[in-house]
């Protein structure tokens, strides 16, 4: 696991010693920032079940002007830590759950990342769609990874769908908020 392009092109990322946790695949991670392209530049980005940080540190070597990581696994947190400070590059890492990090949080993001764990159902998933919709901009976007057979996630009215792809045993969803 490396990061592929940007300021830190080529480095490698530290994955988290545990079973729990489905490091993303370089050829996945590719395939989702050509498909975003230059929209990453000076975004705000949330990384959310962030794992080893792998799509927020993308984004910020690609140049987002800020990057958040939320986590709550113990070795994800410290392959987290030691990838940040590592790359030199910049983030916040929030220790806690998603869902207490949305139900309590006021931040406002461009770009959000979201690889829950395989296991995590697609209503569990909706639900944080709707306590995320608040605190994505208009016409910012989501990325949702999931396992390649499991049913997508049911977003928001004001979501569109602008891609629902396939690489290997990965689906990738990527939603946009409409204007307010």
């Amino acid at each position: 696991m490396r990061i592929i392009a940007g300021k830190a092109r080529g480095r490698r990322l530290r994955a988290p010693d545990a079973t729990s946790t489905r490091p993303v695949t370089d050829r996945v991670k590719e395939a989702i920032f050509s498909s975003i392209g230059s929209w990453v530049e000076d975004a705000d980005v949330a990384d959310l079940y962030a794992g080893s940080g792998s799509f927020g540190l993308e984004a910020l070597s690609r140049g987002a002007a800020s990057a958040l990581f939320v986590e709550s696994g113990r070795k994800a947190i410290q392959a987290l830590r030691s990838n940040v400070e590592t790359l030199g590059l910049g983030g916040e890492i929030r220790e806690m759950t998603v869902q207490d990090y949305l139900r309590r949080s006021e931040g406002r993001f461009h770009l959000v990342f979201i690889d829950p764990p395989w296991d995590m159902g697609s209503d569990a998933l909706g639900a944080d769609f709707e306590m995320l919709d608040r605190m994505l901009a208009p016409e910012g976007e989501v990325v949702v990874s999931r396992r390649h057979d499991d049913r997508p996630p049911k977003p928001p009215v004001t979501w569109t769908v602008l891609a629902d792809r396939r690489y290997g045993d990965t689906r990738v969803f990527r939603y946009e908020k409409g204007a307010d």
